[in-house]
């Protein structure tokens, strides 16, 4: 009898694994709420419902997107196009805040830039797993 098992993580890339599982549970989360209750971020941040419905939905694809892609043999390029939208996200949620895309509210400038903030932490714990690898 043949058994066929899922590839194990090696002890190299298993810190990126990680970390790109906690960035997809952590956005995927937040999308959720997002979509739960987008009428009154909306209203405390000064964006609109349609945005904040919108940002849900995407937070909770993307965390699907990386949960999925996380599970592969390899995860070594994954990790690459995580960080590296990671750091782009993180720089747009600055850019928007600056350049006043929204009436943002107190509430919003700090609900944009934790969001940037929480990418930007996801992108180093993803950079740390990839330098793993690469030893």
């Amino acid at each position: 009898m043949t058994a066929i098992t899922a590839p194990r993580a090696t002890t190299r890339d298993s810190f990126l694994r990680f970390a790109l599982r906690l960035d997809a549970v952590g956005s995927g989360l937040m999308g959720i709420v997002g979509l739960a209750i987008a009428p009154k971020i909306a209203e405390l941040s000064g964006t609109t419902a349609g945005f904040e419905y919108t940002v849900g939905a995407l937070f909770v694809a993307y965390g699907v997107a990386v949960l999925v892609l996380s599970s592969r043999p390899s995860v070594r390029q994954t990790g690459v196009v995580v960080v590296i939208g990671n750091l782009v996200y993180s720089v747009a949620t600055v850019v928007a805040v600056l350049a006043g895309v929204f009436p943002l509210t107190t509430a919003g400038v700090v609900g944009f830039l934790g969001s940037g903030v929480f990418t930007l932490v996801m992108a180093d714990l993803q950079y740390l797993g990839l330098r793993r690898i690469k030893r």
